[in-house]
């Protein structure tokens, strides 16, 4: 997820770079990139992608009620998390569910990018087609997580 974001980021011209290694909070942990020209009033861009099951036993009491909310909470997490850099960067929390939902702040961050990417392409239909590769990077993922749920089959079952 983080490689496509980057990768779109890169398609709008813009120089990134991923996990960069001057960012590091006192524990080590880095976000996962940062672009090296400013993005929105003249502070660069540093973001943070994370997937949450929609489905998780901790989730399910909020994500039955309201549509998007274990997003919304992991987002709040990251923000929490790498609040020291939002006083140099613009920090924006990627968080996506496994069954679609973005978080807001995402949502924006990734249409303003799609926005970009057409600026540079002249290709009006970029905003969509970031959203369907995000779309399906969801769906592989979820594919490799139900196929890690089946037993292996022995040769003996075979017969």
């Amino acid at each position: 997820m983080n490689d496509l974001v980057w990768r779109a980021i890169s398609k709008a011209d813009i120089p990134a770079v991923k996990e960069p290694s001057g960012l590091s909070r006192t524990d080590g942990k880095r976000p996962d990139g940062v672009t090296l020209v400013p993005w929105k009033s003249g502070r660069c861009v540093t973001w943070d992608v994370t997937v949450t099951d929609t489905l998780a036993q901790s989730y399910l009491p909020m994500t039955s009620q309201t549509t998007g909310a274990a997003a919304e909470a992991a987002a709040d997490r990251k923000t929490a998390k790498y609040a020291p850099l939002t006083q140099s960067y613009l920090f924006v929390p990627i968080a996506v569910e496994t069954m679609g939902p973005i978080n807001g702040v995402g949502k924006e961050f990734l249409s303003d990018l799609g926005r970009r990417i057409s600026q540079m392409t002249n290709e009006k239909r970029e905003g969509a087609f970031l959203f369907q590769r995000l779309s399906m990077v969801i769906q592989r993922y979820n594919a490799v997580a139900i196929q890690g749920t089946f037993a292996l089959a022995s040769p003996e079952d075979e017969f």
